[in-house]
């Protein structure tokens, strides 16, 4: 549901208590005043009884209305009150979601969040029906009914489910999967959230939350980066069982969803939900662990020696550079250097992008309980996204800023396809977000005032590029050991951890020690438990905009009116359809290297800094 960040590039940071200036808080009023509001209510009855008229009117139907000599306008109508369905429920789980966000421990959040997604997850089994009997129609009675309108504005979508034909099961085995979600795999969700919200890391004394503690391992001081990193082993190892049984249930309850559908690959569901191809996948995989050896060992090496060392403890890996002050940045400086960064690109960016800020659709402190990372969150094309951070002022704070606006922009952009095509698949997912990005880096570069604040900006630039594509497949690996080994047999805490320190030994390299504790690191991460294998798109996206980026720098006539197009499809095209007019193909096994040579271009000139 949530278009998240990992915690690879989430900010975890001191409680917003010790913050000197007032950080924006969402309002979620243009969803619902609240949770008590009468809307609410009106909403989720309204809900159940259209859904309930769906249902009497339009199955066991499809087909003969197909038939017709008006199928479209029939089919049209059909269709048009199932997106209106969707954008109903979708408006009631977005804010229930958002609510439980804020503060994932408060009692009554949680209960209203679980009765909401109850009742929600009975009313969408209600509509199951829809999309299977669609599937079940030849394809020429189908696509001839589409190829007018109204029904044609929803073709893309029509051509879309179909690729789903092949793994979809009869009605009442997809009612039973889908209503048994509550008491399975979204229990298991909900149980990792409270027990990572509620669980505490003793640091100088101090009681402190996942989000602060992780922020320390990016302090200046070493001390306080091993312990903290010291406290997060200690504690996650003292909670394995629980997230040991977690992981063991979730690996096992998607090996039997996809036994049932007949999926093949422990990733095919994932890359079907991409609309990927596996090849694709497995080419990225394959060009990013070759490029091991001039990416990350080659990066860890230089940081190494930048701190006098033959190589660096894993708690120093994020550290921040020797002799480099750290610099500050107020919510103000972030928001402007973030606007004025999209403005340079196109002013529509910074236009949508600024009513993120005047309109509080964003919710920037940090709290006790409240979901550690960021997110973009879409939420329903009649309302609009909302964006989630854990803000303190660090350079990667803004970075995340730039990131989830980017989200942000590209979801305002793709709301006018409707509920119904306007989700775009993970495979271009992060490409508004990571090309967000990369135009803030390049306008802090063009801002920095001497050598040793560049050198900072560029050292983190390559953490986060590394963190995004080295570390992402690494995870993606990692998922893949544990899902294949849990075909054999459940796994105990230690097997998981043995198969956590093998892929990221190996991603690292020489220059960082992994030493006691870290095998436990797993344990927090998550996008293992919410979205299986969801992690491969964000080195997806960085390679794809490294490329994207090289076409803009190179041409920038028409570049801005073509990026926009490809945001505004959301996911009524392909995204080999969406590439093509920049010239790129992903489906070529060279493309990878040509994102994975600009990560390379960066290290490089860091080093070619050490011997000016």
């Amino acid at each position: 549901m949530f278009s998240a960040r990992s915690f690879a590039h989430s900010i975890a940071e001191v409680p917003a208590a010790k913050t000197a200036e007032r950080l924006p808080e969402w309002n979620l009023a243009d969803l619902y005043p609240g949770s008590d509001s009468p809307q609410v209510a009106s909403d989720l009855s309204r809900a159940a009884q259209d859904v309930a008229q769906f249902g009497k009117d339009y199955r066991g139907q499809l087909e003969s209305l197909a038939k017709g000599a008006d199928a479209s306008v029939k089919l049209g109508e059909a269709v048009a009150r199932y997106e209106a369905l969707q954008d109903l429920l979708g408006r009631l789980m977005s804010f229930a979601g958002l609510l439980y966000s804020g503060d994932t421990t408060d009692p009554a959040r949680a209960k209203f969040y679980g009765d909401v997604q109850e009742k929600v997850t009975n009313a969408s089994a209600q509509l199951l029906f829809f999309q299977l009997e669609l599937n079940r129609m030849d394809d020429a009675t189908l696509m001839a009914a589409a190829s007018k309108e109204p029904l044609s504005r929803w073709k893309p979508w029509l051509e879309d489910i179909r690729k789903e034909k092949p793994y979809e099961l009869e009605d009442k085995l997809e009612e039973l999967f889908h209503e048994k979600y509550i008491s399975g795999a979204a229990a298991w969700n909900r149980l990792f959230d409270e027990t990572i919200a509620g669980l505490r890391f003793k640091v100088a004394g101090e009681e402190l939350a996942i989000e602060p503690v992780l922020n320390l391992m990016q302090d200046s001081r070493e001390e306080t980066r091993r312990e903290a990193a010291q406290a997060i082993g200690v504690t996650l190892k003292n909670n394995l069982r629980t997230f040991s049984l977690i992981t063991n249930t979730l690996a096992k309850d998607k090996e039997i969803s996809d036994r049932w559908r007949g999926f093949q690959d422990v990733a095919d569901a994932r890359h079907l939900s991409n609309r990927v191809e596996r090849e694709v996948v497995e080419a990225l995989a394959q060009a990013v662990e070759a490029a091991h050896p001039r990416l990350s060992h080659r990066y860890y090496k230089l940081k190494a020696k930048w701190f006098g060392k033959e190589a660096l403890d894993y708690w120093d890996r994020s550290a921040p550079l020797p002799s480099t002050p750290a610099k500050r940045y107020s919510w103000p400086e972030a928001r402007d250097i973030v606007l004025d960064a999209y403005d340079g690109f196109a002013p529509r960016m910074a236009e949508i992008a600024g009513r993120f800020f005047e309109k509080n659709w964003i919710d920037a402190p940090v709290r006790p309980g409240k979901a550690p990372g960021a997110f973009s969150h879409p939420t329903v094309p009649s309302a609009h996204p909302y964006v989630l951070l854990n803000f303190q002022g660090k350079t990667r704070d803004v970075m995340t800023l730039a990131h989830e606006l980017g989200h942000g922009v590209h979801q305002v952009l793709a709301a006018r396809q409707g509920a119904l095509m306007a989700p775009t698949p993970l495979t271009l997912a992060e490409t508004a977000s990571v090309f967000g990005e990369m135009l803030t880096f390049r306008a802090l570069i063009a801002q920095a005032s001497d050598k040793a604040q560049k050198r900072a900006l560029l050292a983190s630039k390559v953490e986060d590029m590394l963190n995004t594509v080295v570390r992402q497949m690494a995870f993606y690996a990692f998922e893949r050991k544990v899902h294949n080994a849990r075909r054999e047999g459940e796994l105990t805490a230690d097997q998981i951890c043995e198969l956590w320190m093998s892929v990221q030994a190996e991603s690292f390299g020489p220059s960082i020690r992994l030493g006691p504790g870290y095998e436990t690191f797993w344990a927090y991460i998550p996008h293992f438990i919410h979205s299986p294998f969801y992690v491969y798109a964000y080195a997806f996206g960085d390679c794809l905009v490294n490329s994207l980026y090289g076409v803009y720098q190179k041409a920038h006539e028409g570049f801005a009116e073509r990026y926009f197009a490809l945001l505004e499809a959301g996911g009524a095209k392909p995204y080999a359809a969406l590439l093509k007019p920049f010239g790129l193909d992903a489906r070529d096994p060279a493309f990878w290297n040509i994102g994975l040579e600009m990560i390379e271009g960066l290290i490089a000139e860091l080093e070619a800094m050490e011997d000016a």
